[in-house]
This record gives structure tokens, sequence and C-alpha cells, in this order.
């Protein structure tokens, strides 16, 4: 590893550090801690919203997927459809009407305590069994970034998985601990605008290098012609499985606390439209750039000299005849290092580490609220004063933090499939109750808690039992249907209170 490379990588790595030190300073109590004091204007509403969703998977797994299996494959070109279409829909219809509802019921500041006062819920069970799913599926989800960030120091610097896995957790918790939601805004912000340079940057350089966009597509269709068609399998079973899984991504953005906690610490629903346009288009570009990544690597892995390869560390096997490199999540991470200087590779190279922090602290920082606001203080601490809230998060946040770098401990754990349980978990269980929350004033606390157990539990069966044929299927399309079934019928079992159809009111007038 060049020196100039661990150098910008250091330089880095301690602006973050830098940032959540002052951003302590400014953490005075658990909802500057947890959201910021509601204060984010919409560029960094929208690009920390990007940031904190996107995580190692846009730079190690999306393009390592299409590196695999072209823009067909079960997550390749699909995927990306559904995702830029959900971050859409999910800023247009959910965000304004979010950031209305949690100020106007009872100013909640996390989902399970919006879910306790939307429903005047005075036995906590709503809130608790919400914190529950998000404990249970964020850990998973930080898991997969500490995978990332593991495959990223190893790649990159010969370090063994283990050492890698540890240092990544170190660097994530120390500014997330620190600094809380304001030092988790700032950094995702530059790590936002360096994701964004990243990924437009490596696929056109690596085209450049193939001999134009002709000669790539010539390239790689000669080694993988079902890469080139994004309908490859379609009218098949296990291919229309396969783009159905893909789009059903999409549904998941619904559901993900670290994203709509954005929504609500916006300073106002008027700054939505300007969000959301900013928002869409890093999504879009982000996206397209990861796809493009993977695309060319297909040919250019394939005609590069195995002792070069080898002298950087990267693992290259024989496929059928054609170089292929071993893990196939490090093709990011091999383009830094075998097309652009040191600086600018370093520069590539934290660029992932972005991405990959972006997340884990926003992981970290709603898992850590839902400890502190929503079991500590809700149940055993109602009396607690904000610093010692803060430093219950702050506690939290190393725990949850510890648990999920044990999880990530078996090397040969995939960044895409963790995200994946994760993303479906989230999106079964609160995206349907969040959208019925905010449109159906017929809804009810007993319909809400059904729905959220239902989508939750499908998920976890679905996704860890059973396998083959129609349960091929992304386990977010059952846990999100099942959801909805449960919540409606339930609730029309029942009847909302007068207290909460009055508070439906007044949002819908407030969002006019």
């Amino acid at each position: 590893m060049d020196g100039t490379i661990l150098a910008t990588f250091i330089v880095y790595l301690i602006l973050m550090m830098i940032i959540g030190v002052i951003m302590y300073y400014r953490t005075n109590n658990l909802s500057d801690y947890v959201l910021g004091g509601r204060k984010l204007g919409p560029a960094f509403a929208a690009l920390s919203a990007g940031a904190s969703d996107m995580s190692g998977w846009l730079l190690l797994g999306l393009p390592g997927a299409i590196y695999v299996s072209g823009f067909g494959g079960a997550y390749g070109g699909w995927m990306a459809i559904g995702l830029a279409v959900g971050a859409y829909l999910n800023w247009h219809f959910v965000a304004k009407r979010l950031r209305v509802y949690t100020e106007v019921s009872n100013n909640s500041i996390t989902i399970p305590d919006f879910l306790e006062n939307r429903f005047k819920d005075n036995s906590h069970i709503l809130r608790v069994s919400s914190a529950l799913v998000i404990l249970l599926f964020f850990t998973f989800y930080t898991s997969s970034g500490m995978v990332a960030g593991a495959t990223l120091f190893e790649a990159s610097f010969g370090l063994s998985y283990q050492a890698a896995l540890w240092i990544g957790a170190l660097v994530v918790v120390s500014y997330t601990f620190l600094g809380g939601f304001l030092a988790v805004v700032w950094t995702d912000f530059i790590q936002g605008l360096l994701m964004l340079f990243a990924l437009i940057v490596v696929p056109i350089v690596a085209i450049s290098e193939m001999g134009g966009w002709d000669a790539t597509v010539q390239a790689v269709g000669a080694i993988n012609p079902d890469a080139l068609d994004i309908m490859a399998g379609f009218g098949t079973f296990a291919g229309g499985i396969a783009i159905i899984s893909g789009i059903a991504w999409g549904l998941g953005y619904f559901g993900q606390p670290h994203i709509l906690v954005r929504f609500m610490a916006l300073r106002s629903h008027k700054d939505v439209p300007k969000a959301k346009f900013i928002g869409t288009t890093w999504m879009i570009l982000g996206l397209y750039g990861a796809i493009f990544t993977g695309f060319v690597g297909i040919a250019f892995i394939s005609t590069q000299d195995v002792s070069i390869l080898s002298n950087m560390g990267i693992e290259v096997v024989d496929d059928n005849g054609v170089q292929v490199l071993g893990n196939a999540e490090t093709i990011f991470i091999a383009f830094s290092q075998l097309l652009f200087n040191p600086i600018i590779a370093g520069i590539l190279l934290a660029a992932i580490l972005s991405a990959i922090m972006s997340t884990v602290d926003s992981q970290l920082l709603v898992s850590s609220s839902a400890v502190a606001e929503d079991f500590y203080k809700a149940i055993f601490r109602k009396q607690a004063s904000e610093k010692e809230l803060v430093w219950i998060g702050r506690f939290a946040t190393v725990g949850i933090a510890l648990i999920a770098t044990l999880i990530a401990m078996n090397p040969e754990s995939s960044v895409l499939e963790l995200v994946g349980y994760a993303w479906a978990g989230f999106g079964a269980a609160f995206g349907p109750t969040i959208i019925l929350s905010l449109f159906w004033k017929g809804i009810t606390r007993n319909g809400a808690l059904a729905g959220i157990i239902a989508g939750a539990v499908t998920v976890v069966i679905w996704g860890g039992f059973l396998e083959g044929g129609i349960f091929d299927l992304y386990e977010i399309v059952p846990g999100f249907i099942l959801n909805l079934i449960f919540t409606i019928g339930v609730s029309l079992l029942g009847k909302p209170s007068p207290e909460m159809e009055a508070e439906f009111d007044e949002t819908v007038a407030r969002v006019k």
C-alpha cells in the first residue's frame, strides 16, 4: 500500500473525528442528540438521508452484484430502478406529513415515540414492540456496515479481516458517541458529496480506459452476453421472481427509521420540495454510477496482468476461462488502485468508508435513541434528566456496535445479504404502518401493532427458514402485504379516539 494513500485516508478520518468533537459541545439534550433540534436545512437533510440510506453496499455490494450478473441479475438494474422510484415516492408522500405529524403529536422525536403518541397508547406496548424491531434489524444492518468496513481495510491495507473489522468499528463509534445527530448529519453531508464524486469519476475513467462505451459493451458481451440484457430471464419463473424482488427494494424506503428521522429533523415541511429534488438527483446519479462500475469491471478485470493485480493485493480466480475477482464486492476498490494516482486513490477509498460510516452512524444513533427514549425513559426512568438520557444513548451506541461487530466476525458474510435482510425487516414492519398512519384516519392502535408484528415475523420466517421456488421471492413482498392486511383488517374492528381524529385533521390542515 502506497504511503500517500494511507496518509490521505488518515487525514479524512481525523476530519470526521474533529466534527464529532465540535458537535459534542453543541449537544445539550436528547432532542439535540437524536434529532438535532429540528433545524436541518434541505441540502443537509437530502444528502444525509441519501448517504445514510446507501451504505457500503452502494460502492461494494451493488457494483459486486452487477459484476457477477450484469444488468439483469436478481440484484442488478431492477433493484436500482426500484430504489430510485421508492426514494422519490418517500420524499413526495411521506416526508412532509411525517415532519408535521411528529410535531403535532406531542413533538415526537423517534419512530416508536411517534407511534405511541399518534395512537395514544398509554400501555407502551406499541413503543416497546417498535423499539424491539428497531434493535433487532438494526443490529444486522449495522453488522453489514462492519463487514463492509472490514472488507475495505482488508483489501486496501493488507490487514487481517478481524483487525480490519475492529479498526473500522472503533472509528465510526467514536464520532457517533461524541456528537450524536449533529455529528452524523455533518459527516453525512461531506460523505454524500464524496460518494457522488467517486461514483461519477470511477466509471467514466474506466470506460475511457476500455476505449469508450461501444468498446466496453462489446468486451462485456463477449464474456457474458446476458450481462447486457436487463430482461435476461424474463418469461421464466425464476426470472420473474428475480425482477419482482429487485423492484420490491423500493418498498423498503417507507419504513427505514434512519431515513424517516431526517424528515422529522427538517426545520420546516416547506423545505421538502427542495430536499426531494436534491435527494432524488443524488440517488439516481449514485445508483447508476455503481451499476456502470460493476458493468465495466466485467471486461476490465479480465484483461489485467495477474502479477500486477497480485502485487496490489487484488485476488483473482479463474471462472470458466475468464479471470475474475475472488471477491466481487471489491471491484470498486480494485478500480481505485488500478486507475488512479495515490492521492486520488486515497480519496476514492475514503469514499467507500464514507458510504459505510454514513449508514452505520445513523443506525447506531436510531438504535441508541430507542434504548434511551423508548426503553429507559418511557419504562424505567420517566424523570431522567436530559443529560442522563444523552449518556444512556452514548453507552447504548457502544453496546449495539459491539454486538454488531461480533455478528460480523464471520469473514464470509455478504454485505448485500445482510443489508437485504434488515432492509426487508424495516420495510415490512414499519412501511405500511407509517403510510396508513399518515393518510388514513381510521387506523387504530391494535391495527398498527398487528401490522408491525405480522410484517416483522414474516420477514424473519420467510428470509431465515424458507427457501426455493416462491420462497426465493424477496421477503419484503409477503411481509409488506401481510402488514397491510393485518393493519387494515384489525383497524376495521375498532375505532380511533376523537383525540386521534382531531390530531389527524390538524396535520392535514397544516400540510395544506
